[in-house]
């Protein structure tokens, strides 16, 4: 089966979708969608994935790019959760996906904001922490053990950090996602690799158990398609499962350059005043940018693609961040900003912060089944519950692979290196590099970078439309790769994905392009 996704197979899928019985229909290309679709697929099912827009058009995009061990969860006195984000994040950084998802070092400074006895509460926290990773089986070779570290050391993994009161950090290891949107684009791949059908700009109504009603976003067409259905739409589940109720949660992040705060190489987390457990972060990213973030918002009614960021949201940020750093951040230094709606299940009182980030799965006689909740980290656990409920409606006893099955590029560290392709290109794509590589060396301009400062090349944009799905040049800029979360960049690397898009399909045969030599 074909990994590569284009125009051609989005067709094809759907003249299949309309004429032909599936096993397993998939609304929704999230993460969790796409997680289903790969699980689903790999057991030898039928499989196909239908999406209304782009794949990672909503939550799955606009996460921290974080792959927690569950410390946060740990704090509230969620074991269970914790244990399983502990487990996932074994699995993702060990087999699943080392060439998206690695060790970063995080920093916890203790100064003024973190008393003594805090600061004991927290080390203590990040021992327990530790500890789930010891039974998650993670070697210490990926996540060293934590440990206390001075100020000399602090300041040479984060040069910015206020000395004001400055007594040394706390230093840990958690797991980094270098690309939200890459990882949800992996997973439909090596899902469509096992045989599975990925149809993008396809709207889904009239989910029954057995049946979905399609409509082809492009041609207005629209058909009904067989199979049993899955509902996996993040923050739009309720609609498609009468009785759910779901609470959006806004997690707003902001860009600045690295240089802002001083170019840290660790990411430095920052408690929130009268918040125990909570933490806003300054994430190293590449291209000398720096995320910060998150809050935790009820954002009842806010836009599940695209949310804005309010202006508290950025104050808050920006604040709290301040403290830690010897340069305070103003509104000046933001370049980019982005949120995400979680889509949590609703519990009764308290706030979106404490709702649980258990996931929950729905059954019900004649309707679909419904998987909500949950997050990225454990996208996998959610997808395979989600296929163990079709299976039983199927009446197949194949179990998951998942746990052990690696996504397209994946591969050690040691396997990585000797990829033909820059470095940029490797920790985008893992051994799939050498085919982004291949394109760069079929034009001059295709090699080069798309925007002046951004190492992401022309040849990516290529990519996208040849291998990855896209079919618009927001697909390209806003989800095959993130040009677009710095504002000013948005308009040079629209220009040159329109170009790129002309390039790729007026070729005679686009899906001819040898991309593997």
């Amino acid at each position: 089966m074909s990994a590569h996704l284009t125009a051609a197979t989005r067709s094809a899928a759907l003249r299949r979708l309309a004429e032909q019985r599936y096993d397993v229909i998939v609304v929704g290309g999230g993460v969790t969608g796409a997680g289903v679709a790969l699980d689903a697929s790999s057991r030898g099912l039928r499989t196909a994935l239908v999406e209304r827009g782009d794949l990672a058009m909503g939550t799955s995009r606009w996460s921290s790019k974080l792959v927690h061990g569950g410390l946060r969860y740990l704090a509230r006195g969620d074991v269970a959760v914790a244990w399983e984000s502990a487990r996932e994040r074994h699995h993702l950084l060990t087999r699943i996906a080392p060439h998206l998802v690695r060790p970063v070092p995080f920093l916890v400074p203790l100064d003024a904001a973190t008393p003594p006895p805090m600061a004991a509460v927290l080390q203590a926290g990040i021992h327990a922490g530790d500890l789930l990773r010891v039974a998650a089986l993670t070697p210490r070779s990926a996540l060293p053990r934590p440990r206390r570290i001075g100020t000399t050391e602090a300041l040479a993994l984060a040069p910015g950090l206020s000395t004001d009161g400055l007594r040394g950090a706390i230093l840990y290891l958690d797991g980094q996602l270098d690309d939200d949107a890459r990882l949800v684009i992996d997973l439909a791949r090596t899902a469509a690799a096992h045989g599975a059908d990925i149809v993008t700009r396809c709207a889904a109504s009239a989910l029954t158990a057995d049946s979905v009603r399609l409509t082809d976003g492009l041609t207005g067409e629209s058909f009904t398609a067989r199979g049993m259905v899955v509902n996996a739409t993040g923050v739009w589940a309720a609609e498609h499962a009468p009785g759910l109720t779901m609470t959006a949660s806004r997690g707003s992040h902001l860009v600045v350059r690295a240089a802002s705060l001083g170019w840290p190489r660790a990411v430095v987390s920052t408690a929130v005043p009268g918040h125990f457990g909570r933490f806003v972060f300054a994430i190293p990213h590449a291209d000398g940018l720096v995320h910060i973030g998150l809050t935790d918002e009820p954002a009842p009614g806010a836009d599940g693609i695209a949310p804005d960021v309010p202006s508290a949201d950025e104050t808050f940020l920006l604040g709290t961040m301040s403290r830690a750093f010897a340069r305070r951040l103003t509104p000046a230094d933001v370049i980019g900003r982005y949120a995400g709606l979680r889509p949590l299940v609703s519990a009764s009182g308290g706030g979106t912060a404490d709702i649980s980030r258990r996931h929950l799965l729905l059954t019900p006689d004649g309707g679909p089944v419904t998987i909500a909740g949950g997050k990225l980290t454990t996208y996998r656990v959610m997808a395979r519950d989600a296929v163990d409920a079709v299976a039983g409606r199927l009446g197949s006893d194949a179990p998951s692979r998942t746990s052990t099955l690696p996504l397209l590029g994946a591969a050690s560290a040691a396997e990585l290196r000797t990829v033909s392709a820059s470095p940029d290109l490797v920790r985008r794509y893992g051994t799939m590099a050498s085919e982004v590589q291949s394109l760069a060396r079929l034009e001059p301009w295709l090699a080069s970078p798309v925007v002046q400062g951004r190492s992401t090349i022309a040849a990516e944009l290529a990519y996208g439309v040849l291998a990855e799905g896209a079919l618009t040049a927001a697909d390209l800029v806003e989800r095959r790769t993130r040009l677009s979360l710095v504002d000013a960049d948005r308009p040079t690397a629209l220009d040159v994905a329109r170009r790129v898009l002309d390039w790729a399909t007026s070729r005679p045969h686009p899906g001819s392009v040898a991309l593997d030599s």
